[in-house]
């Protein structure tokens, strides 16, 4: 019987290609709205037109690989921009140390690997309930054959393009207004309009489709049309125009309210999936207790040794940064065990929580909320305060995330991988180098963006923003304005009373907190875009909703621009680096809202006839 490609130089080497660029582009993305990408699906249609279409080699395994290894790279850096970049927002750290950041990342990510792997015939094999959206219809697009392959990259190629050439001519040339805004005072309301020109803002609404980008839009709406106008206009900032007020109103009061609404979103995450918890613990139980032999290739996991190696290794990685960091080896042992604990706990939920509901619903955020209230509160008990005990405690944060994030994502290629018949074994080597390689890459990228952009400003980053200041009001190194944050409190729980009286009623539409907390905390500028990427991808199917190649094709096409636009921020962050201009000036033109105006509209007519197609 001839033997089924999997691991290969190739599938390795052109994993590897993608894991960088997704991850990459993944970072920019995840700071710039909050919201990251799976790069599975692009990845397995970039991977079939290279391997199957190009080079005839036509194993649907070898293709898994492929996507295994880049989806990989995406998922951690989801767990690194939300936590890491707290450090730099509140002044822990002037930039973004490489060996810290990168060790966190990998770290964090082995973690997710190796704890993962004891869980995946309980969770994969054994339990009928779980059914794991993503990897299976990352399987059925592989399943497709070469058929599509040409087609769906020739779409994301042509979604690269726009988003790029967009992104340069507004960011880079300065051709373009990056954003469209209108104020307007009436008495002493300020009200305010506006939206970024961001064809990737416009393909993440389409990807995450129209209830979310509602949601995301209602929690802009009540921040920017209601609480804005509300606040009126202090006396400080009676001279300033509308636009520099209304602003102001949302840098100084608003985003607060949004973080209390955040915190509480993630602490329901957690109470709603409390069941779902309880299931992912009995089933970790379970792959301990059940200790049959695998004997058929499709079932064959990686050895205890290997796993034991990497998993020391980690142990004495973790520990090592944390002395070098913090110079106490007392931190340094609480730190790494309670890294250890937390993560195992988390990767078994997380793990159980992506086959339940899909990745996009995915806990992380409250899970990190935890493990950070739960290390904070350890190290203050012992009597750890200071920086050292902030930087130990978004350190936990930080491997827990990326630990609940890669696992999360390792969860739905081996569901890929049990339908294609691929060795689970190879797929958790793809994903031991799929978290190595990129991980070298995130800390490059965020001292680029940070220097081009500054996070925390021009990239809001909201996740790491609330755990950043979270954490520092807990240690007594920042304040946040309790007013605010009481409002964002009562918000948040206001809106899960709402959301259980719409589940009791049989209402469909549910108010999920989280998007419209991050709604809040975001300018609505960002908000808009991604409401016109929901409503395009409900317009194109309202009278054809069963036809899933209409969601492919939009999917492809969006996900493009999403890789076009980040990729040229962060190529424009590495000219900016290398002060060479590239604004032009001497044409003597200037940005107008009209031209920018009309661009989105041809972004988002584009989005609509490549969904179409």
């Amino acid at each position: 019987m001839k033997k089924v490609k999997e691991l290969s130089l190739l599938s390795i080497g052109l994993g590897i290609l993608i894991a960088v660029v997704m991850t990459a582009a993944n970072t920019y993305l995840g700071l710039y709205a909050g919201m990251t990408v799976s790069a599975s699906i692009p990845a397995a249609v970039i991977a079939m037109a290279v391997l199957q279409g190009v080079l005839r080699r036509r194993s649907p395994q070898e293709t898994n690989i492929v996507q295994t290894i880049a989806s990989a790279g995406e998922s951690l850096a989801a767990g690194v921009i939300f936590t890491v970049p707290a450090l730099v927002i509140i002044g822990v750290w002037n930039d973004f140390q490489f060996w810290p950041t990168t060790l966190i990342a990998m770290i964090g990510g082995l973690l997710g690997v190796i704890f993962m792997i004891p869980l995946r015939k309980a969770l994969i094999q054994d339990d009928k309930t779980l059914t794991y959206p993503e990897g299976v219809a990352c399987a059925s697009v592989i399943e497709s054959g070469t058929s599509e392959s040409r087609g769906g990259l020739s779409l994301i190629v042509s979604g690269l393009f726009v988003g790029a050439v967009v992104k340069f001519l507004s960011s880079g040339m300065k051709l373009l207004l990056p954003s469209v805004e209108f104020a307007n005072r009436l008495g002493n309301r300020q009200f305010f309009f506006g939206f970024e020109l961001s064809p990737a803002l416009v393909a993440i609404g389409y990807i995450v489709r129209l209830e979310i980008a509602v949601l995301v839009f209602l929690g802009g709406a009540i921040a920017w049309f209601v609480g804005i106008p509300l606040l009126g206009t202090p006396e400080h900032l009676l001279g300033e125009s509308s636009l520099d007020v209304a602003w102001a109103l949302w840098d100084e009061k608003i985003r607060f309210v949004g973080v209390g609404s955040m915190i509480v979103a993630g602490m329901w995450s957690l109470i709603s999936v409390r069941k779902g918890i309880s299931s992912g613990l009995r089933s970790l139980k379970r792959a301990y207790t059940d200790r049959r032999e695998a004997v058929h290739s499709t079932e064959r996991d990686l050895g205890l040794v290997p796993m034991l190696i990497i998993f020391l290794l980690c142990l004495v990685m973790m520990f090592s940064l944390y002395e070098f960091l913090i110079s106490s080896i007392e931190l340094s042992l609480l730190t790494t065990g309670i890294m250890i604990v937390a993560s195992f706990l988390f990767v078994a939920v997380s793990s159980y929580m992506v086959g339940l509901v899909g990745s996009s619903n995915n806990p992380v955020s409250g899970m990190a909320i935890s493990a950070l209230l739960g290390s904070a509160a350890l190290f203050l008990f012992y009597g750890f305060v200071g920086e050292s005990a902030i930087l130990a405690t978004l350190g936990v944060a930080a491997v827990v995330c990326c630990a609940a994030c890669t696992a999360g994502d390792c969860s739905q290629d081996l569901k890929t991988g049990a339908i294609l018949k691929t060795t689970p074994r190879s797929q958790q080597i793809g994903q031991i180098i799929g978290v190595v390689v990129p991980a070298a890459v995130i800390a490059p990228v965020l001292t680029l963006l940070h220097q081009e952009y500054v996070i925390g400003e021009g990239l809001r980053a909201p996740q790491a923003a609330l755990f950043g200041r979270l954490t520092s009001a807990m240690f007594g190194a920042g304040d946040m304005p309790m007013d605010m944050l009481n409002w964002g409190f009562a918000l948040g729980i206001f809106i899960i009373i709402l959301d259980r009286i719409l589940a009791a009623s049989g209402i469909k539409f549910r108010l999920h907190l989280m998007p419209m907390a991050v709604g809040i905390y975001l300018p609505v500028t960002l908000a808009v875009p991604i409401l016109f990427g929901g409503l395009i991808h409900f317009f194109v199917h309202r009278r054809d909703t069963k036809n899933e190649k209409l969601g492919e094709s939009g999917v492809l096409a969006s996900s493009g621009i999403i890789a076009g636009e980040a990729l040229t921020g962060v190529f424009i962050a590495i000219l900016s680096a290398a002060s060479i201009p590239i604004q032009v000036k001497w044409l003597g033109l200037e940005p107008g809202s009209a031209v920018s105006i009309a661009v989105m509209g041809l972004v988002l007519f584009f989005l609509t006839k490549k969904a179409k197609s």
